[in-house]
């Protein structure tokens, strides 16, 4: 008998402390200061602020990040490095993965190859086999750092990006997960956008770094080291704490998320109010970018790498006009892809649709230069009826006529079926 009331009350017990224990587990989350050490990351020199390195900027941010959760009770915090050295990506993801960790944060600047450093603003990925061809470079720059280690040129050799079987894999893998670091990604820029940076939003990418880390896992962009604002900010203080105070935040909002689990295990995101859908508006809507006496053909370093260029030729100047919609919401969003591409005096000009010239037509203009074109040019051989006029030493060859702007573009499609492109749209008045 005695035994048996002992082997109950050591049941009890062993109930007790499981329980305490459980209650007792703390919310752990591994902080990741991309790069250090010989690997300095992404940097860029300025005369007035200096050196700016990215592992400068990373150990900096996650220390105060850290510093945050700490103090906070409810938290467990892991560093991977907490001074300028070089741990390994399989040992970033090891120590994640033996901790059982419930996030893993990984901080990082960004880097874009142009000279022209228009790009910038944060962005945080999540692990995933993205098609977007514009995180290529991130992805590429961020799982370049395996080749610095022995320990990581073995741990991924075997895997393969572009093969079907390792993609598969990574699917099932990063599923159960991938929820959770979309909702975590989203805290994260949404607070970084209410502090005014700019933010590039939540994007999918194949980072070796989150997909080797068996929880939900985000790697945070911070801004682009070739980029002056953004480069300014990091690497002063107040950036550096703006920053890690915008993650500690998603983290909190995050784990509050997470507390607000239902029966089935997935989070209950906050009811969001339901928007009333977007009218039409009555005018299509173009983004003047530049007007100017130079004539540029598409893909001219002037347009700055911008698509859906309209160039309309009016008085004599030529007008670049980039996208178009008749939503209110895509105007302004266009409106900010022109100035973030440097066209700072960029606006908006709306066109009626359809609406016809009363006192004028719009015609193409095919060719301008200071040369008539030979007989056998292809322009010529390809049509009838061009125009040909002579102003101020240089020749204009214009064809067709058209009394609607949509008229107009019609027109233009059909040349470039022909093999005739950069032409102009041409306003004339009579």
């Amino acid at each position: 008998m005695y035994k048996q009331n002992f082997k109950i009350i050591l049941s009890f017990l062993a109930i007790l402390l499981f329980n305490f224990s459980s209650a007792q587990k703390k919310f752990t989350v591994v902080l990741d200061a991309g790069h250090g050490g010989g690997d300095i990351g992404a940097n860029r020199n300025y005369s007035d602020i200096g050196l700016v390195q990215e592992k400068d900027v990373t150990l900096g941010i996650v220390l105060k990040l850290g510093a945050m959760l700490e103090k906070n009770k409810d938290f467990k915090v892991i560093y991977t490095r907490k001074i300028d050295e070089y741990p390994s990506l399989t040992d970033r993801t090891n120590i994640a993965n033996r901790s059982k960790a419930d996030l893993f944060i990984s901080v990082h600047v960004n880097s874009s190859p142009s000279k022209t450093a228009t790009a910038r603003g944060t962005e945080t990925f999540v692990q995933g086999p993205a098609q977007n061809r514009e995180n290529l470079e991130v992805a590429k720059q961020e799982n370049n750092v395996i080749y610095l280690d022995e320990k990581d040129k073995e741990t991924f050799s075997s895997y393969d990006p572009s093969s079907p079987e390792s993609l598969i894999a990574l699917k099932l893998q990063q599923s159960k997960y991938l929820e959770n670091s979309l909702i975590l990604g989203t805290f994260v820029e949404d607070n970084f956008a209410k502090t005014g940076r700019y933010s590039r939003g939540v994007k999918q990418e194949n980072l070796h770094i989150l997909r080797r880390s068996a929880m939900p896992s985000i790697l945070i962009e911070t801004g682009f080291v070739n980029n002056y604002d953004d480069a300014a900010f990091l690497n002063s203080e107040q950036g550096r704490q703006e920053t890690a105070e915008n993650i500690y935040k998603a983290i909190i909002d995050y784990k509050k998320a997470v507390d607000r689990k239902t029966s089935s295990g997935t989070i209950v995101k906050k009811p969001e109010p339901e928007k009333p859908a977007e009218v039409a508006l009555k005018n299509d809507f173009r983004i003047l970018l530049i007007t100017s006496s130079v004539k540029y053909n598409d893909g001219d370093p002037a347009l700055k790498g911008l698509n859906y260029i309209l160039t309309i030729k009016e008085g004599g100047v030529y007008k670049y006009y980039y996208s178009v919609t008749n939503m209110a919401s895509t105007r302004d969003i266009n409106l900010r892809t022109a100035k973030d591409a440097g066209f700072k005096n960029a606006y908006a000009v709306g066109f009626m649709p359809n609406q016809k010239l009363s006192t004028g037509y719009y015609t193409i203009e095919l060719y301008a230069g200071p040369d008539k074109l030979s007989s056998n040019s292809f322009i010529l051989q390809s049509l009838k009826d061009v125009d040909r006029t002579k102003t101020n030493g240089t020749f204009y060859y214009t064809y067709g006529k058209a009394d609607s702007l949509e008229g107009a573009i019609d027109l233009q499609k059909d040349l470039e079926k022909k093999g005739i492109k950069n032409t102009v749209i041409q306003k004339v008045y009579k």
